[in-house]
């Protein structure tokens, strides 16, 4: 049997003949010459004259979340999430800010996505034992689930969001909150299926000019440990694509007490970070559930304190640790701590 052979004249950049690599090429630019660019290129200079041209992004929750951004809040169960974010969007979509809180501009209309309660559920949260119930702004939509109308024929996410850009549509909202992204995929946990939602979230937060507010569960965590982007499920995808992320923390000095904690900021500074955390409570207001803002800590004051057997346990994985000749802050990492606390626990060890 006679052995294929290669033609190697068709790579010649020369042979523009059908079936030539020459030939091919000028198809594809051909091709990408009549479509929108890809990729498109100006000088460093021109990108800040045309950045200069948009509006500096306004404060929707201080400095928590801006305007256009895609914004995670993440947290424990039952710490509050959905009680900030319904503040949040009776807040945006009446124009007036939560007290203790920057809003900046007016009135803004809301799509929230409930994936979490029932409008029975809602009304006991919203209401005085069912009667008297708050008034909201006619600018705040909210959206829940229809089971029964899930095809099987269809991927849950494509007819999500086919339907989530149809409200969006309807509402014309400049403003969305989920609660929760858990329910946008079967396996949020794992980062290879953050992916392509967070990709979907981004693409309708650019074609309509979207600020976006995703809630996200986060598993059961050690509470004698500060709140990090790892106790973030699928945390490097989703930390990656989002614009701004901050956490909803348990206290240990109160039941009803909650901080919460900046975790990522590409807008703006970091202010609420682990020695400014901004300290809350849960109250009913009448017929109102909210988060009422207290003041500011430390976030070490309101973690749950170790026992002695834990800190001995501690301290002497921190020696096992600093013995094979790892640095502070490779063993801050891996305890999930501070640097400042293992150097303070291997002074404290000096000292004895």
């Amino acid at each position: 049997m006679e052995k294929p052979t290669f033609d190697f004249a068709l790579l010649d950049p020369n042979n523009s003949s059908p079936g030539s690599f020459a030939y091919h090429l000028e198809e594809l630019q051909g091709e990408l010459a009549n479509s929108q660019e890809l990729l498109v290129v100006q000088t460093a200079n021109n990108w800040l004259k045309q950045a200069q041209e948009r509006p500096i992004p306004s404060q929707l929750f201080s400095e928590f979340w801006l305007e256009g951004e895609l914004c995670i809040l993440f947290g424990d169960t039952n710490l509050g999430k959905s009680v900030l974010a319904v503040e949040l969007a009776d807040s945006l979509s009446a124009g007036v800010a939560i007290p203790g809180f920057n809003l900046e501009g007016g009135p803004r209309t809301v799509l929230y996505l409930d994936f979490e309660l029932s409008d029975k559920q809602f009304e006991a949260r919203y209401s005085a034992n069912y009667t008297n119930h708050y008034c909201f702004s006619d600018r705040f939509f909210r959206t829940e689930l229809q089971a029964e109308a899930i095809l099987e024929e269809i991927s849950w996410e494509e007819q999500l969001f086919a339907s989530l850009e149809k409200a969006l549509q309807q509402t014309k909202a400049s403003v969305l909150i989920i609660d929760t992204i858990n329910y946008l995929s079967s396996e949020s946990e794992q980062a290879s299926q953050t992916s392509p939602w967070m990709k979907e979230l981004k693409a309708l937060k650019d074609k309509y000019d979207l600020s976006i507010l995703a809630l996200a569960h986060t598993p059961k965590r050690d509470l004698s440990k500060p709140i990090t982007r790892n106790d973030l499920p699928g945390s490097k995808m989703l930390i990656n694509f989002c614009d701004s992320a901050f956490a909803i923390g348990e206290s240990q000095q109160g039941k009803n007490l909650r901080y919460l904690k900046q975790i990522k900021a590409r807008n703006t500074e970091v202010v609420y970070d682990g020695e400014n955390v901004c300290i809350c409570q849960i109250i009913k207001q009448v017929n109102k559930l909210t988060l009422e803002k207290i003041g500011y800590s430390p976030e070490q004051a309101h973690l749950r304190r170790l026992t002695e057997e834990e800190q001995r346990s501690k301290i002497t994985q921190i020696k096992q640790l600093k013995g094979e000749g790892n640095s502070n802050v490779e063993i801050a990492r891996r305890l999930g701590v501070s640097e400042g606390s293992i150097r303070n626990w291997l002074k404290r060890e000096e000292g004895r």
